[in-house]
């Protein structure tokens, strides 16, 4: 059997050990532990404070010439709706709950709707209709609730209107719309102006564009005004020519008398004296010689 080494009871007893010393590392590590542990107790205690009160905060804003409906998305609890009306610019205020707004331009407005329409004469004309309209002020309520809000145009107004542009344009065949598309124009503003009555909508103006003929239809009338154009220069040529042919008459007239008056005058008598007359300039000049033929006696008759 194996014997312990047991100490000896009569030996003195060992000295305690010394504590070892801590190095400049380790007192480091320990600081930076020591940090590292209070930042996440702070992060803990103040971050979800920060989120929930960031959450729970909203003030929504609204842009100048708008009207803000005001109304309330719940989070998690809660059934949420209609809170309020905001005017721009400006904001509703700070609210507990997760306040939205839908923004409604309440300024007049220009809505183009672009047409191709048959008119009377079954030819397909294309033109553009221009309606300015404005919201009255205090009625986003109205235009949220009654006429869907930001699409209001397209879900109350466009399809009337342009229904009743059609319904005018199809009175009037397509040559007379140039001259007459004021008076379908009045038309059309009138009915939609009566359709928006009881509305908070309102028609500022409406006016037409430009009316664009089928191809077909610009040559021909190309076509025709040339022609018009050639025969407008025949008929002035023509008047030249009997102004011409006139002047002609004139002239002939003239000469036709002057001979007429000349022969009435040219008498025997006139004759015999215009030679006698003729027979003396000769004799007064130097370079004549005048040699005189008798030619008997029937000479003188």
């Amino acid at each position: 059997m194996e014997e312990l080494d047991l100490p000896d009871p009569d030996d003195p007893p060992a000295p305690p050990k010394e504590p070892q010393e801590e190095t400049a590392e380790q007192r480091a590590a320990a600081l930076r532990a020591q940090r590292t542990l209070k930042l996440l107790t702070v992060l803990l205690t103040v971050c979800p404070t920060l989120v929930v009160a960031a959450l729970a905060r909203t003030n929504p804003y609204v842009e100048p010439g708008h009207e803000g409906y005001v109304y309330e998305r719940p989070r998690i609890f809660g059934h949420g709706g209609f809170q309020g009306t905001v005017a721009g610019p400006g904001n509703f205020g700070l609210s507990l709950f997760r306040n939205e707004a839908i923004s409604i331009d309440m300024r007049p407005q220009t809505h183009s709707e672009a047409f191709e329409v048959l008119a009377q004469d079954d030819l397909t004309l294309q033109f553009k209709f221009h309606a300015v309209i404005s919201i009255e002020q205090g009625s986003v309520v109205r235009v949220v609730n009654e006429y869907g809000g930001l699409d209001w145009y397209p879900r109350f107004v466009a399809e009337p209107f342009r229904s009743f542009v059609r319904d005018a344009v199809q009175q009037y065949q397509s040559t007379d719309l140039k001259t007459t598309m004021d008076d379908c124009a009045r038309i059309v503003h009138e009915r939609l102006e009566r359709y928006l009555e009881k509305t908070p909508f309102k028609l500022v103006n409406l006016s037409v564009g430009d009316i664009n003929y089928p191809l077909v239809v610009v040559q021909a009338v190309e076509r025709k005004l040339a022609a018009q154009q050639l025969l407008a220069e025949k008929d002035t040529q023509q008047q030249i020519v009997i102004k011409d042919a006139a002047i002609e008459v004139n002239r002939a007239k003239g000469k036709a008398e002057a001979q007429r008056i000349i022969s009435s005058t040219l008498t025997s008598h006139y004759l015999q004296h215009e030679a006698i007359d003729a027979q003396k300039k000769l004799a007064e000049s130097p370079n004549n010689t005048t040699i005189y033929i008798p030619l008997g006696p029937t000479s003188s008759q």
